[in-house]
């Protein structure tokens, strides 16, 4: 998968112990090739943040696990029960990967199109608004 990377992004993730690293590999390809217009940048600091229209979500390596943030305001149906925090926050949800566990590409990708779906209607806050 070819997309247009931000070097900063590779320094955070090349700072990663391996098992995090391909965690966070993944997670990136599978955001991108959600939408191909999806960029990166770094927020916060050092954050990984995917965007298109809006926050998709954001990577933040933690002892032992991987937290994936959906910035999604929790209207994401989650079917395959992949989210592990935040169930309860108003903007954005976890998905928390540790190491030895796989990352379940097919729910998250659809997840991923979902918010920027959302994100291309005008965003999780006015969809919100709307219901």
């Amino acid at each position: 998968m070819s997309y247009a990377k931000d070097p900063r992004v590779d320094a955070y993730i090349d700072g990663l112990p391996d098992w995090q690293q391909a965690v966070c590999r993944e997670v990136r390809d599978l955001v991108h090739a959600a939408d191909p217009e999806v960029t990166e940048t770094i927020k916060r600091t050092d954050r990984p943040y995917f965007v298109l229209q809006g926050n998709i979500c954001a990577l933040l390596a933690a002892k032992d696990h991987v937290n994936v943030f959906l910035y999604d305001g929790a209207i994401v149906p989650d079917p395959e029960g992949i989210i592990t925090g935040g169930h309860d926050n108003k903007t954005a949800r976890t998905v928390a990967v540790r190491r030895g566990e796989t990352v379940n590409a097919r729910a998250l990708t659809a997840m991923f199109k979902q918010i920027i779906a959302n994100n291309r209607a005008g965003g999780w806050r006015r969809l919100k608004r709307e219901v």
